[in-house]
């Protein structure tokens, strides 16, 4: 679970290329990314991870609490923890990076 979460977190950051070499993803990842980017800026919790967590308790581990950017992600990259802040930055960073990559697909669409 731990892997299909981090997979999904990979697909709302940077699933824009694969929309440049595959169109049709385009369908899954735009709804992705703008469900990435709402959870961060409203501060709410991703639904993969109370999932993630009723699978530890049923496998007998103990869950965790906050989400799972802020368990798995952020101590490697932000010790101190997860702020306010910073999640409305990682929301802006998903809409950057996206837009990013569609502007271009956009553009690379025009000239063809």
């Amino acid at each position: 679970m731990v892997g299909l979460h981090l997979l999904f977190v990979l697909f709302v950051i940077a699933g824009g290329f694969l929309v440049l070499r595959w169109r049709w993803v385009m369908l899954l990842h735009l709804p992705a990314a703008a469900w990435g980017a709402l959870i961060e800026f409203q501060g709410w919790i991703c639904p993969l991870t109370p999932l993630e967590n009723s699978l530890r308790r049923q496998g007998g581990q103990a869950g965790y609490g906050g989400g799972f950017v802020e368990h798995y992600l952020l101590p490697v990259l932000y010790p101190a923890g997860l702020t306010r802040g910073v999640q409305i930055v990682f929301g802006f960073l998903v809409l950057a990076i996206n837009l990013g990559i569609y502007w271009a697909l956009l553009r690379r669409r025009r000239t063809a």
